[in-house]
């Protein structure tokens, strides 16, 4: 479904605006955009050649018979049944918003904009619905709409039909309540009742897009932010990607926690700040307290704008993973076995007598140990890593295995295939997290082939400690590698591909080696190095290399640019993207002539490219010198290929 998705645009959205005629036509046609998945089929004929492609026709006039499906309704079973509308796909939810309902207009005309669409395609009257509330639900009659306040004007319906938590919602009660709302209901709070006409098709949709709207989309500070930029583009298009990235679980779990929780704390915190600032403006005093006030104000607002910001991060589906998803695998090491001694975990789907003579023989010998051996037998290798402790060693034979799960390991130990990385091949399937999480002081990978399916997150991450990666196949899906903190990668004849990008997200300086790997067919950039911080020196050494100064390699010689590459992310990633190649370097200094011409030229026409703010999140200076902050302890014999965007890259935030 995600490959199907239109890409956002005003353009349609103005032009919809700008023309009432054609909004009109379009509108009733699809009062927010395609149904569902079971819609009864029409001929192509019918259906102006214009709009074949673009428009259902839900409760056309000349087309009786409605095109929604139908649900009965939780709890009492007197009530009728409802429209099903709450089982539309990305694309209809999309293409209502912008073409029909917000098209382009500001946080500011959101309520007016809805208001407009609502009169078009919204029937004022002779529809029954269910009005829901977290304390009852009640079967009420349609009498009129409010459309500028969003309303329904109701009645009861007769005869009376209510369901509560609590005994005291009668009939009189619930004409007292309705007497104090001036028998006004907010249209999310109604669900409408099934109709066979396809009369009240597009009533039933329209009341869905304004629920779904005010429930996913709208944040109460929206109408607050500056207008300058399309609100579809900039709020709607994200939120709603992220929504259905969510229900199609392209999101881990943690990420979504982290979401909702950062959400709550939000809305919270600027509750508390229109209380605080409604309060001082009804007062005229200039006191102390007024003061304090101001001041506990300014730092709930800072508060809620660092909130928002963390927020943006996870509704871009580029960044949420690179800068808003900071997850730490708190696991903790086992340590030592209470009894002191080390295992040897065998892991092989079949035991054959054969293949048990040849452990023997080259793994399993005791006088390759100087001791007795034990040996636990496994068919499954993660269960043969979750029964580890310190300095245990997994042997894992050839065959295919698959695991619904994710490898977590704290205490130093070695997991080896037996054989050849493609004849041991561990597949994850399933949209889980991490496929590989590191976290023990000395851990060693060996003849391994790691295979990600459908994935979300990266195939390995180190988040502590030293990992050495060795003789490995890693076939990949989102960010490959991810190097975190101040943990150690040492990746030796080792091959990796399909990552759409290799990340070291590096706040403390982690230590890498690469040593003979292949990294291939990537989609992105074979390494990608994510910087938060730039040091001063390092802007010293940028301004002098924009006056056209050559720079001392950190092997002590000098390096002459003779060529620039410039690579532009998407608008919310980044400022300024610069890549270096092709430089003379001496052959002293130790690294690959390809991966190093890269990292250590400097660019003579740098001044001449041109620096463009995309993003408040973007980078405002690139590190040339990436060997001399001591990341990369060695670089040797490595092969860069078929990348996407190039061998290397960073960026700053």
């Amino acid at each position: 479904m995600a490959d199907g998705r239109p890409q956002s645009g005003a353009a349609a959205g103005e032009e919809t605006r700008r023309d009432d005629r054609d909004r009109d036509q379009a509108a009733a046609a699809a009062a927010g955009g395609a149904g569902p998945q079971e819609r009864a089929e029409e001929p192509e004929a019918d259906l102006p050649p214009e709009e074949d492609d673009t428009c259902s026709d839900y409760g056309s006039r000349d087309k009786p018979g409605t095109a929604l499906g139908r649900t009965v309704p939780d709890g009492n079973v007197l009530f009728p049944d409802i429209f099903q509308t709450d089982h539309l796909l990305f694309y209809e939810r999309f293409k209502a918003y912008q073409d029909y309902i917000l098209a382009d207009c500001k946080a500011s005309e959101v309520k007016e904009f809805t208001a407009e669409y609502l009169e078009k395609v919204l029937e004022p009257s002779g529809w029954q619905a269910i009005w829901r509330t977290n304390v009852f639900e009640v079967l009420v009659e349609v009498v009129d709409v409010e459309y500028s306040a969003l309303k329904a004007v109701v009645q009861l319906s007769e005869p009376f039909l209510c369901e509560s938590q609590v005994s005291t919602f009668t009939l009189e009660c619930m004409r007292e309540l309705l007497e104090l709302k001036e028998h006004q209901i907010p249209l999310q709070e109604l669900w409408a009742v099934y109709d066979e006409s396809g009369e009240f098709d597009q009533t039933a949709l329209a009341i869905e897009h304004v629920r779904f709207f005010y429930k996913c989309i709208w944040r109460t500070w929206d109408e607050e932010e500056e207008d300058d930029f399309d609100y579809f583009v900039r709020c709607v298009e994200p939120r709603l990607r992220l929504h259905y990235d969510i229900l199609e679980h392209r999101v881990p779990s943690g990420l979504v926690a982290d979401y909702q929780n950062l959400l709550s704390q939000c809305e919270e915190l600027y509750r508390k700040f229109l209380n605080l600032r409604s309060s001082i403006s009804s007062s005229d005093s200039d006191s102390e307290v007024e003061n304090i006030s101001m001041v506990e104000g300014l730092k709930l607002y800072e508060k809620i704008e660092h909130l928002k910001q963390k927020l943006k991060l996870i509704e871009n589906p580029l960044l949420r993973y690179v800068f808003g998803y900071q997850k730490y695998s708190g696991l903790q090491a086992k340590g030592l076995r209470p009894t002191g001694t080390k295992i040897t975990h065998v892991v092989s789907s079949t035991m054959m007598a054969s293949l048990l003579q040849s452990l023997i023989r080259d793994k399993l010998c005791p006088e390759s140990y100087g001791e007795e051996l034990e040996i636990q037998f496994h068919s499954d290798p993660l269960a043969a890593v979750n029964a580890c402790y310190e300095g245990d060693t997994v042997i894992i034979c050839p065959g295919r295995y698959v695991v619904d799960g994710v490898f977590c390991i704290a205490d130093s130990i070695e997991l080896e295939g037996y054989g050849l990385p493609d004849d041991i091949v561990i597949e994850k399937w399933g949209k889980g997290d991490n496929f590989v999480d590191c976290t023990g002081a000395n851990i060693k990978i060996s003849s391994l082939k790691l295979v990600q399916h459908d994935a979300v997150e990266g195939i390995l991450n180190v988040h502590h400690g030293k990992t050495t990666l060795e003789n490995c196949v890693l076939q990949c899906e989102t960010t490959g590698i991810t190097v975190r903190t101040s943990a150690e990668l040492l990746m030796k004849n080792s091959d990796l591909y399909g990552a759409k990008n290799f990340l070291d997200e590096n706040y403390d300086i982690p230590k890498i080696t690469m040593v003979n790997n292949m990294i291939h067919n990537n989609e992105g950039y074979g390494v990608v190095l994510v910087k938060p911080t730039i040091s001063s020196d390092v802007k010293d050494l940028s301004a002098e290399k924009r006056e056209g100064n050559t720079q001392p390699h950190p092997g002590g010689e000098r390096v002459c640019a003779e060529g620039f590459r410039h690579e532009e992310l998407p608008e919310c990633v980044t400022d300024e993207l610069e890549l270096y190649e092709q430089a003379e370097i001496s052959e002293q200094t130790e690294s690959n002539y390809e991966i190093a011409n890269e990292l250590g030229a400097t660019s003579a026409r740098k001044s001449q490219m041109r620096k463009k703010r995309l993003s408040e999140l973007g980078i405002t200076e690139a590190d040339d010198n990436l060997m001399s902050q001591e990341m990369f302890v060695s670089i040797v014999g490595n092969q860069f290929k078929w990348n996407g965007k190039g061998s290397f890259g960073t960026f700053l935030f």
